[in-house]
């Protein structure tokens, strides 16, 4: 049976190649989009997400937008030099594309249809699923399990010194969804920046016949591998950090984990800072959180579903 999947997203580069993994992917069904606000605004994260599902012929698939802002109601800023002025790097698109948006008690509608065959997979802010909490706190129980991009455990941000993006945009809701989500797996950036893709294998997949997504690859790579050289020198490829969330959903494998109940610093200096307790005396929590990537299955699974290797 397919996996049911309801993505919460900000399109953005890593959740557009993220949406097209599940696109293609024979084993997993989007049966929502929700988008909001983060790597670019809520307007063009909708408008992004209509694109691709699209150019898939998916115009069945709702979409959801979400949140505009954080719960701390302050100025929202957006990385145009990491994703590009409208969020797929040099990609548009067209002006003239129509498309349609579902209103937000879709949410609720899915959650009651699909039942204990829902997953939610939230790879943006995580201000808008909070919300789907406090709305929806009976039908949400009827999930059967979240995947959430977010949090730098021991390891350096990639927003500040000590905080990873996710977490750092809307702290508050973070610590909620932490707090109530049951059966959560968390993919912070110890297992998601070895999620990387070489040029090599961008250049198989822009060939793949099978793939309808093939010729928006290499540019999108492109521009998303040279801010990734500028700030990492060195680095031989570009960290899809949440196509690896969204591959855990069916290939749980592909990392390690640890069990420890996770939060997140509100404070002004330590602000989108996740930590957990590991003193030995402390309690183990329930949460899933991933800590090493097997490289190798990661990208034997991408080429798989990207350049259709049967």
């Amino acid at each position: 049976m397919r996996k049911k999947i309801l993505l919460f997203c900000d399109p953005g580069i890593d959740d557009s190649l993220a949406i097209m993994y599940a696109m293609l992917d024979p084993e997993l069904d989007i049966v929502g989009i929700v988008t909001g606000y983060g790597n670019i605004t809520r307007e063009q994260a909708t408008k992004n997400a209509a694109y691709l599902v699209q150019l898939a012929g998916r115009d069945d698939i709702p979409i959801i937008p979400g949140a505009s802002n954080p719960v701390q109601q302050e100025e929202v800023f957006f990385y145009p030099e990491i994703h590009g002025e409208e969020g797929i790097g040099p990609i548009r698109p067209p002006e003239d594309m129509t498309y349609e948006t579902a209103p937000f008690d879709t949410i609720r509608m899915l959650m009651e249809k699909y039942k204990d065959e829902l997953i939610i997979v939230s790879t943006g802010r995580q201000t808008t699923l909070a919300t789907v909490f406090i709305l929806f706190p009976e039908e949400i129980k009827f999930v059967q399990s979240f995947f959430v991009m977010g949090g730098a455990f021991f390891v350096p941000g990639n927003i500040t010194a000590l905080a990873e993006a996710n977490f750092f945009g809307d702290p508050t809701s973070s610590n909620y969804v932490l707090t109530f989500a049951e059966n959560l797996t968390v993919t912070p950036l110890n297992v998601t920046r070895y999620a990387v893709i070489t040029p090599d294998v961008v250049e198989e997949i822009a060939q793949s016949k099978k793939n309808v997504y093939s010729y928006l690859i290499a540019p999108i790579f492109k521009y998303y591998y040279r801010f990734y050289k500028d700030k990492t020198p060195g680095i031989k490829g570009a960290p899809i950090h949440d196509l690896l969330t969204v591959m855990l959903v069916k290939n749980p494998d592909l990392v390690d984990y640890i069990y420890y109940d996770a939060n997140v610093a509100e404070g002004i200096e330590t602000r989108g800072l996740s930590y957990i307790d590991v003193r030995p005396s402390s309690p183990k929590g329930d949460t899933k959180i991933a800590i090493n990537l097997h490289y190798q299955k990661f990208m034997e699974e991408f080429k798989k579903v990207m350049v259709r290797v049967e």
